[in-house]
């Protein structure tokens, strides 16, 4: 019969990469770790990996069984977490998975409030996910997603929370910090920055540049919006951003914020929980007071 135990064991060899390292996270001896795989593998009539030289390597079984390992174990930890609260009498933690990277002093100005009405509920903020923003929320890793890009999926809710505008941030100096707007065309010989992420999910890139069957002259990845903006106000780049984002570096640094076309590119802030969470108090009451926050974007 198939236990939690083969498959936190599995977990655990594909994260660390050896039966030894697996054994000692799982407070195992390698004997007992290596009885219990076979008798697993006895059990479903097929290896789970084999070994090459030092290696291992998971058989077409073994993967499937890996795979059930990363969807079911985070429910099981997760359950196994709230009922520890609930035995200790605290309300529980609230898991925020981030999507957007410029959004941290937006859910600043939420979580310094929450915190306060919500003094026994526990707030962590995670940026990287096992299976994307979508499968970390549908896995239990995260409760809350804020995304600009919500993906409709059965059991997941999302809800706007404001709404903002992705503009062009150039230098104070720059040719283009005094144009009304800007066209794909005058992006062709520019350095543009961003953050690491696929080019399909760059607002700049999808609604404005390919579409025309622009790129730009380099294209750059930067993690901090600090230095992002550093670099744009020393004339190193420009980049795109919340225009929200840039009206409060803009009282700090020399740079402007600059329509993206003659429309501009309008974007909502989303907040996305799963269905069956959607009536938890706390968890509720954290998506309400990000929706009536007051906020210009």
């Amino acid at each position: 019969m198939l236990e939690r135990n083969h498959l936190a064991i599995l977990r655990e060899v594909d994260r660390l990469g050896s039966l030894t390292a697996a054994a000692e996270s799982l407070c195992l001896t390698q004997s007992a770790l290596s009885h219990a795989v076979k008798k697993l593998e006895q059990q479903i009539g097929a290896a789970v990996w084999t070994k090459e030289g030092r290696n291992l390597r998971f058989t077409q079984a073994g993967e499937y069984l890996l795979a059930l390992a990363k969807r079911l174990l985070p429910q099981f930890e997760h359950a196994e977490l709230v009922m520890s609260q609930f035995s200790q009498g605290q309300r529980g933690a609230l898991r925020i998975g981030m999507e957007c990277h410029p959004c941290y002093q937006w859910l600043l100005k939420v979580v310094s409030p929450y915190l306060q009405r919500w003094p026994d509920v526990d707030v962590d903020v995670k940026q990287k996910f096992q299976f994307g923003g979508i499968g970390a929320l549908m896995g239990y890793e995260i409760d809350v997603l804020v995304t600009p890009d919500p993906v409709r999926k059965d059991g997941l809710s999302f809800q706007p929370v404001f709404d903002y505008e992705q503009v062009l941030v150039v230098g104070e100096n720059h040719p283009l910090a005094q144009a009304p707007f800007v066209e794909p065309v005058h992006l062709l010989q520019e350095t543009l920055i961003s953050y690491p992420v696929d080019i399909d999910r760059l607002d700049i890139y999808n609604q404005f540049l390919l579409p025309a069957n622009c790129n730009p002259r380099q294209h750059k990845t930067i993690e901090t919006t600090d230095i992002m903006l550093q670099m744009v106000a020393a004339g190193r780049g420009v980049a795109a951003l919340p225009k929200w984002l840039v009206a409060e570096y803009a009282q700090k640094m020399p740079v402007r914020p600059v329509r993206l076309g003659p429309q501009g590119i309008a974007k909502q802030i989303f907040l996305g929980v799963r269905e069956e969470d959607a009536g938890t108090d706390y968890l509720a009451s954290f998506v309400a007071m990000a929706r009536d926050a007051e906020w210009k974007g």
